[in-house]
């Protein structure tokens, strides 16, 4: 699809900290804007379902019962690539409401395919940085759950002060959940996965689900990349914490 839209970083945005009003959850840039064309596929779905069930970005809190309209559950899905976990979860957990936060416009036309695909009107996407969403958007105690599954690791250590998981940040998503609400956080990187437990293991308003880390939920799908990975010996950490 020749004239399907890019994902471009801004000259403004530069490396530094986020711009005004972010640098209250302690946040660098943890996500890279990359250019992508979609294919044809993708740019029609994004063109005919965004519409439908696209959460536009506002500096205002939303009612996510009228959203969706119904009062169900809610969980948050940060970072939802090109989208076929989060659809099999939400195919699977049809009588719990998703809304995902993708900036990356390939994955978020992927994404749409799979929703329409499969008949999902229990999932949303917000094509909006997370922080920004989480902080503006979603009011206290509003989530049941909030998934980050295989952020960015960032693993050279210059650049570790980009990962998403952050004191700062947990204490913010905290925030959001409902008091038993869980979040649940997943890496193949053992480094950044010993990084997020002491995170939450840090913030006093959250209690781990398991000692150290978590078995791996039967909600949340092997991935073709972690089913090779498993075969090849690498490790995958889950870290499941509920609110207090």
């Amino acid at each position: 699809m020749s004239d399907a839209p890019l994902i471009q970083p801004s000259a403004a945005e530069g490396d530094g900290v986020y711009a005004e009003g972010r640098e209250g959850h302690g946040h660098i840039k943890s996500f890279v804007r990359r250019a992508g064309r979609m294919s044809e596929a993708q740019g029609r779905y994004f063109s005919e379902m965004m519409p439908k069930i696209g959460l536009v970005y506002a500096n205002a809190p939303v009612d996510l019962n009228a959203f969706f309209g119904r009062d169900n559950p809610k969980v948050l899905e940060i970072g939802t690539g090109m989208g076929e976990t989060t659809a099999k979860i939400a195919d699977a957990n049809r009588d719990i409401d998703y809304l995902g936060c993708e900036v990356h416009v390939p994955g978020v036309g992927a994404l749409c395919k799979q929703i329409a695909e499969r008949e999902l009107s229990n999932l949303r996407i917000c094509q909006h940085d997370a922080v920004e969403v989480v902080r503006d958007m979603l009011p206290e105690g509003s989530l049941d759950g909030i998934h980050v599954f295989f952020p960015d690791p960032w693993h050279k250590a210059r650049h570790n002060k980009r990962r998403l998981i952050q004191p700062p940040f947990v204490a913010l998503l905290a925030s959001r959940l409902k008091v038993g609400g869980y979040l649940h956080c997943a890496t193949d990187w053992e480094e950044y996965a010993h990084q997020m437990l002491e995170v939450l293991s840090a913030e006093p308003t959250l209690g781990n689900t398991a000692e150290t880390f978590a078995p791996r939920p039967d909600y949340r799908p092997l991935t073709k990349f972690e089913n090779r990975g498993i075969r090849l010996g690498h490790g995958v950490w889950d870290v499941i914490f509920r609110k207090k």
